[in-house]
């Protein structure tokens, strides 16, 4: 049939087909061929890492997932499109005579109709299928949630209706709304095309056909849009608003009843469409339409506006105190703060002379070695070689040494390529010769030696201490290369680099990796896989890559974790543990929500560690447990989850999804016990919430007064001030505990730096296997009297940096090429009021920057003591004799302690004749390592640094003719090459957060 009576045109030859040019097919087959092949690359390789790392379980679960999501949700969408579009063509009415615009259309668009029959309906189920698919922690949450036992006050709903059922509903609604308009959209359009639908000057007219399927998808279409509406009834429990978070009562009493409202009127406007079905007047359910719009302004905008302001505003806190007070309620549950110990603290600011007597075994423990400042004195003076590595921001962990437990400052001499020349930078090299780190450096927290140095009593390569023995390598860190490839042959000449040794003739000892840490890549298809996953051909050719091989990739124990427990938030830092004969990371994960009702949401782009292939993205939650420990072996990588608040419901559900991936806490062994801590990120959030929420009356709430904000950093003014790991005895503890800590100052605009609050958490787990100590993370919140003016850090900072002698003693110091650098400024409830601590450290200005401590700042009240030591400082505030058992007595170590926890007695205490001669070298050793301190004391006080080098020089000389001569009058085989640097001394250890957790501008907000 044709669309006019003109003559039909001539018939034109057929084109002939064109030949494709061989290159041209062969060059789409390659390419096709090279995209499968990486393609498949990385799908193996992820697959045996998972496999080889004993968690298969959790990437076929969520891959399974994701397929299931997409081949469901793709299918439907295209299934859903392809019908309408097929029953739109199947109704279309039969063509007349005459021509029109349309008819050109149509001839142009007919030759690709059924390829656009699959085309259109692919192209949206692929859409659609990988939007759906990427939720599918959302759909396998809800398949197998538990319940919170918390119900919200508004409904009286389980909150996990709102945490797992919610989201899914939303996400069904969502694809059911947009599929009804797209389908509405493509429907009317080839209507429209083929006439089904036409224009009568103002209206239109359709067709029986178009007129029924219109009208349905109409009506699913306003369905979803009530179903909608209905939904969003519950979000309001999570809305913000401009004084608190969730249902106030302008939500409750109107916008709350007029979505509801709205939803009945959208379902009428469905039935409305339906009838079309039968009337075919288009107008009805426009003017439903028009009037659901209507009630939407009226109804849902102006209505609540004028109940806000006319009812609500005039009498706000006596009708908005229930809401507050939900508010209130929900938010200190969902941050773990509704059992915070408040006492009220009535700080003295009047230092009496025994004050401090009842405290001794706090100040003994006063931390001076600052982790933030001090990596480069461990770098200097315990890196060994340049290609080892420590992390600038080091780590506070506490060690049983001699019986007694030390705040302990440790880091991980990690590999670090970057330190290497380029003539050594190569693929063997770089991927098979340096493989790894070695050993970890420990220093007491409350000791530094008497020229200012760490105090090392885990120190060297090979390692000696007080640590015992180990397994030192450190195959798996944050600055290893991104893959090596290690293992050979058993009778193999070894070729990793294990340390650096002057006595071996290579100057060298080389080691063959025997852990089990990395899929195997000793076939032919294994190498060719890793090398097309890895874009290396080397892997392929090299000898190095044996039949014993295995490749270590995805190193970094942060990325480890977040891949094998994708749906926990991990602590910005893993920190080093030596556990049970290995040097382990420990991560924190949490879990966590941003649909808890009522709770108010805090967000940050500098807690929580970036996850795997994530972008920098701000954090938004309104629930959180530290509901997970994790380790990481730095030898084998091997991951170990364990359930650390096995009530949390989010980790009951995601136990249900991955019921093998983690272990119950009762397989912590007593020495990892020991190790673990309070994490950082979960006390900063909580310290931030608690600025407000420590308020737990509607009414104050309401008015704000007593509202309280972290001070910024005295050190630094760009961020807040961090927690500090410290070792404390609250008012109301027996003894000291391994603690969290952070300060409160005035809130609100006052400029006011005067304390308002002090915030300690119980950071001590116990050594117990499987057994969590009965105190641990117990929050306690000491409230300063309002009529009593305590100085807040910023205050005291000034009153150190103002204080004449200090000063003029502090301007000598910079004098020459020298730094005067002030570390972390600690506060301490001790002496019946609030003790500030900062220990002074002097370094280099240009050039080998070694910080070394030389004096401390102590204030109470208004009082404040500088001196070298820590005792004589407290003396100066407290009176003489107060610092007495203060840092180990005396604040730093003279002697030249090996690291092996003894004394230095000449005799070993056997009773056996002294041999003269040996005591007699002994003594003129320490004689020389005398005079070499204080030469060196001199020469830094000068600002002269080739005389303190000169010194530094005379003193390890003579600390080792110390140790041959001591070996010799004890008869033990000491090792006279050991490493010469001087050891320990004590510090109650307080670390900052591994990064700032907040900065003034924001970090942690509400949004």
């Amino acid at each position: 049939m044709s669309f006019d009576d003109r003559p039909a045109r001539p018939v034109r030859p057929a084109p002939v087909p064109q030949r494709r040019s061989p290159l041209a097919i062969t060059a789409v087959v390659l390419g096709a061929l090279v995209l499968a092949a990486i393609a498949t690359a990385n799908i193996w390789t992820e697959v045996v890492w998972y496999d080889q790392l004993g968690y298969s379980e959790v990437w076929r679960t969520q891959w399974l997932a994701r397929i299931i999501l997409f081949v469901i949700a793709g299918g439907i969408a295209a299934f859903v499109i392809w019908l309408n579009l097929w029953i739109a063509k199947r109704v279309r009415p039969a063509r007349t005579g005459g021509r029109s615009q349309l008819d050109q259309v149509r001839e142009q668009i007919e030759p690709i109709e059924r390829l656009a029959m699959i085309v259109l309906p692919s192209v949206i189920g692929l859409v659609v299928g990988l939007a759906v698919s990427s939720q599918w922690e959302t759909v396998v949450a809800w398949l197998n949630h538990e319940t919170f036992g918390t119900q919200d006050p508004q409904f009286g709903l389980d909150a996990s209706f709102y945490v797992f059922t919610l989201p899914m509903l939303n996400l069904v609604v969502t694809l059911i709304l947009a599929l009804g308009v797209l389908s509405t959209l493509i429907a009317a359009f080839v209507h429209l095309l083929y006439g089904g639908i036409a224009g009568t000057g103002r209206s239109f007219v359709a067709s029986k056909g178009a007129r029924i399927q219109l009208a349905l998808l109409g009506a699913t279409v306003m369905l979803a849009i009530a179903a909608n509406y209905w939904l969003d009834r519950y979000g309001l429990l999570t809305k913000s608003g401009e004084k608190f978070y969730g249902a106030s009562y302008t939500d409750v009493n109107a916008i709350l009843p007029s979505r509801s409202i709205l939803a009945g009127i959208a379902i009428v406007v469905a039935i409305v469409f339906l009838v079309v079905i039968w009337r075919g007047d288009w107008r009805i359910p426009a003017v439903g339409i028009g009037l659901m719009l209507l009630s939407a302004v009226v109804i849902g905008g102006i209505y609540p506006s004028i109940v806000q302001r006319f009812q609500v505003s005039p009498n706000e806190q006596e009708l908005e105190t229930p809401f507050i007070q939900n508010n209130i309620d929900a938010t200190r549950y969902a941050y773990g703060i509704a059992d915070v110990e408040e006492t009220q603290y009535r700080a003295s600011t009047e230092a009496e002379a025994d004050a401090l007597r009842a405290d001794a075994e706090t100040t003994a423990q006063i931390r001076l070695l600052d982790p933030n400042i001090v990596s480069p004195a461990f770098q200097q003076l315990q890196q060994n070689k340049q290609y080892y590595n420590f992390a600038d921001l080091l780590h506070v962990d506490r060690y049983a040494l001699d019986g007694e437990l030390q705040d302990t400052v440790i880091a991980v001499r990690e590999l670090n390529l970057d330190g290497l020349g380029q003539e050594s930078r190569n693929w063997v090299n770089d991927h098979t010769v340096y493989t790894h780190g070695f050993g970890v450096v420990a220093a007491y927290g409350n000791k530094t030696q008497s020229d200012g140095q760490p105090s090392f009593f885990e120190r060297g390569i090979p390692s000696v201490g007080l640590l015992g023995d180990y397994e030192p390598r450190i195959y798996f860190g944050s600055t290893v290369p991104d893959y090596s490839i290690v293992g050979a042959p058993e009778g193999t000449t070894p070729w990793e680099l294990d340390y650096p040794d002057d006595n071996s003739e290579t100057g060298q000892v080389n080691t063959t990796y025997t852990g089990d840490g990395g899929p195997a890549i000793g076939n032919l298809f294994e190498k060719l896989m890793f090398a097309i996953r890895m874009g290396e051909e080397q892997i392929l050719f090299s000898d190095r890559v044996t039949e014993e091989s295995q490749i270590l990739y995805y190193r970094d124990p942060l990325e480890r974790v977040a891949r094998v427990a994708p749906y926990l938030e991990l602590d910005q830092s893993a920190y080093p543990a030596v556990v049970d004969g290995r040097v382990v990371w420990v991560v924190d994960g949490y879990t966590t929500t941003d649909q808890y009702p009522y709770s108010a949401p805090v967000a940050s782009d500098s807690l929580f560690a970036q996850q795997s292939g994530a972008t920098t993205a701000t954090t938004v939650l309104n629930y959180v447990r530290n509901s997970v420990k994790a380790t990481v072996d730095a030898y084998d990588g091997s991951v170990t989850l364990y359930a650390w608040d096995a009530e949390d419901p989010i980790l009951q559900t995601w136990q249900h999804v991955f019921p093998t991936s983690i272990e119950p806490i009762s397989e912590i062994s007593g020495e990892l016990m020991s190790h673990l801590r309070y994490p950082e990120d979960l006390f900063a959030i909580q310290r931030y919430q608690l600025t407000q929420y420590h308020v737990t009356d509607a009414a104050s709430f309401y008015s704000g007064q007593d509202f309280w904000r972290n001070p910024a950093d005295p050190t630094d003014d760009t961020r807040l001030q961090p927690p500090y790991y410290l070792t404390l005895q609250m008012p109301d503890q027996t003894e000291p505990t391994f603690s969290l800590t952070s300060n409160y100052i005035q809130g609100g605009d006052n400029p006011r730096n005067i304390l308002t609050g002090y915030l300690a958490v119980n950071s001590e787990t116990g050594s117990t296997a499987g057994e969590v100590a009965e105190d641990y993370g117990t929050l306690r919140l000491l409230e300063l009297p309002r009529d009593t003016t305590i100085p807040g850090p910023g205050q005291v900072q000034n009153n150190f940096n103002s204080d004449p002698d200090a000063q003029e003693t502090l301007n000598l110091l910079r004098q020459g090429e020298t730094d005067v650098v002030n570390g972390n400024l600690l506060t301490l409830p001790v002496g019946g009021g609030l003790l500030y601590v900062q220990p002074v450290y002097v370094q280099s200005s240009q050039g080998t920057q070694v910080p070394l401590l030389r004096k401390v700042f102590v204030a109470f009240g208004d009082s404040v003591g500088f001196a070298d030591t820590l005792p004589e400082a407290l003396d100066q505030v407290f009176g003489e004799g107060a610092g007495e058992g203060a840092a180990g007595d005396t604040g730093t170590d003279t002697g030249t302690d090996t690291g092996s926890g003894d004394s230095g007695t000449t005799d070993g205490g056997t009773g056996d004749a002294v041999d003269p001669t040996a005591e007699a070298a002994l003594q003129d050793a320490l004689d020389r390592a005398n005079q070499a301190l204080q030469d060196s004391q001199a020469a830094l006080a000068d600002g002269d640094f080739t005389a303190y080098g000169e010194a530094q020089d005379a003193l390890a000389a003579a600390i080792e003719d110390a140790i041959v001569a001591e070996a010799e009058l004890t008869g033990a085989a000491a090792d006279a090459t050991t490493e010469s640097t001087t050891e320990p001394s004590a510090t109650a250890s307080a670390e900052p957060s591994a990064e700032p957790a907040e900065t003034l501008e924001g970090d942690l907000s509400a949004p």
